[in-house]
C-alpha cells in the first residue's frame, strides 16, 4: 500500500498558512513526521483524515483519491488525535463496543474478541468496565489508542500518542506500533525526536509548514559526520557564540551551558561530537526559526 501526497496546501480564514506545497510519499512501515508545535503537523494529519478540506494538491492511497472518496476512507483508517473526549458515563468496554459496531462490526461475538484484544494490548483490560470519566490522562491516551486499532485499518494516523504516558506505558506503545507498521502505513506525527529515532525507518521534518528534509533517520544522521562540534561557553557570552557560529542547540548540563554548532570546519576551542537525530532536526529548524525559540 501507497499513501501519496502531492502538493498539498492549506491556509486558514485568519490568514495563518497552515501547509505549503507538501508532497511526500509514504509505504507500509512506521514513518515521522517531526516539528516544533504549531509547524503544520496537525493540519496535515487533520487533511489525510478527511476532517478538513485542503486549498489545492492531491492525496491518494492507492487508486483511492483521500480528498474525494472520504467515507471510503474512513472505513480503512484509525485515527488518534492530539486531543480528543470522551463519553464519562460510559465505560471503555462499551465505548470500544460502539465504535466496532459504527465500523461495520456486526458481529457481537467478534466485537467482543477484539474489544478485550485491544484492551490488554494497551494495558486497560482490567479497567474495562470502568467508566472514561475516571481515567487519567495517560488511561484516556491509552483508551484512544485502542479505539484507533478497531476494524484492523490500513492507514493509521497517530497525532502526538506519546503525550502524558509513563515510561514503561510509552515503551509498551512503542512496541505495539513497530509492530502495526510491519503490515499498514502507520504517521507518527510528534515534536519528540526520540520516538521517531526509536520507531520510525522513514521521516520527514516539518516546519511553518514546508518539508525541510525527508529521507531516514541514518542517513540523515551520517550528512552530519564531521561538521557537529560542542563546547561549554558562559551563559552571558552566548549571544557572542550565536554571531559568530551557526548554533543550532543549547543545554545546560551541572550548573554549565554546553553548545552545539554546525560548521564545515573545526572551530577553535571546540571539540567534535557524534551527530543524532536532535542535530539534524535542530539544524534544519534553525534556519526557519530564531534559535532563541528552539
Amino acid at each position: 500500500m501507497q499513501l501519496s501526497i502531492q502538493s498539498l496546501s492549506k491556509t486558514y480564514s485568519n490568514g495563518v498558512r497552515a501547509l505549503h506545497d507538501v508532497s511526500l510519499t509514504l509505504g507500509n512501515g512506521m514513518f515521522g513526521l517531526l516539528g516544533p508545535n504549531g509547524a503544520g503537523k496537525s493540519s496535515l494529519m487533520r487533511t489525510i483524515a478527511t476532517l478538513q478540506e485542503a486549498d489545492s494538491g492531491r492525496v491518494t492511497l492507492d487508486e483511492l483519491d483521500v480528498l474525494k472518496e472520504k467515507t471510503k476512507v474512513r472505513r480503512m483508517l484509525g485515527y488518534l488525535p492530539q486531543e480528543f473526549g470522551v463519553y464519562p458515563r460510559i465505560s471503555a468496554e462499551q465505548m470500544l463496543d460502539h465504535i466496532a459496531r459504527l465500523k461495520g462490526l456486526l458481529q457481537s461475538g467478534e466485537r467482543k474478541e477484539m474489544v478485550q484484544e485491544l484492551l490488554a494490548k494497551v494495558n486497560l483490560y482490567k479497567d474495562r468496565k470502568k467508566k472514561l470519566g475516571t481515567f487519567s490522562g495517560g488511561m484516556k491516551q491509552r483508551f484512544g489508542i485502542a479505539q484507533a486499532l478497531i476494524g484492523n485499518p490500513r492507514l493509521i494516523i497517530v497525532d502526538e500518542p506519546t503525550a502524558g504516558l509513563d515510561p514503561a506505558e510509552r515503551n509498551r506503545f512503542y512496541n505495539l506500533l513497530s509492530h502495526l507498521g510491519e503490515n499498514t502505513i502507520v504517521i507518527l506525527s510528534t515534536h519528540i525526536v526520540e520516538d521517531v529515532s526509536t520507531l520510525c525507518s522513514n521521516f520527514a521534518i516539518i516546519c511553518l509548514g514546508e518539508v525541510l528534509f525527508n529521507g531516514t533517520p541514518d542517513a540523515a544522521i551520517a550528512e552530519m559526520d564531521g561538521h557537529i562540534y560542542t563546547r561549554s561557553v558562559p551563559a552571558a557570552a552566548i549571544g557572542e557564540y550565536r554571531e559568530k557560529y551557526r548554533v543550532i542547540s543549547t543545554q545546560l548540563k551541572a550548573g554549565q551551558l554546553y553548545i552545539r554548532v554546525w560548521q564545515e570546519e573545526a572551530p577553535e576551542g571546540f571539540r567534535p561530537a557524534t551527530p543524532n537525530l536532535e542535530d539534524v532536526y535542530f539544524s534544519h529548524i534553525s534556519t526557519r526559526m530564531p534559535v532563541e525559540t528552539i
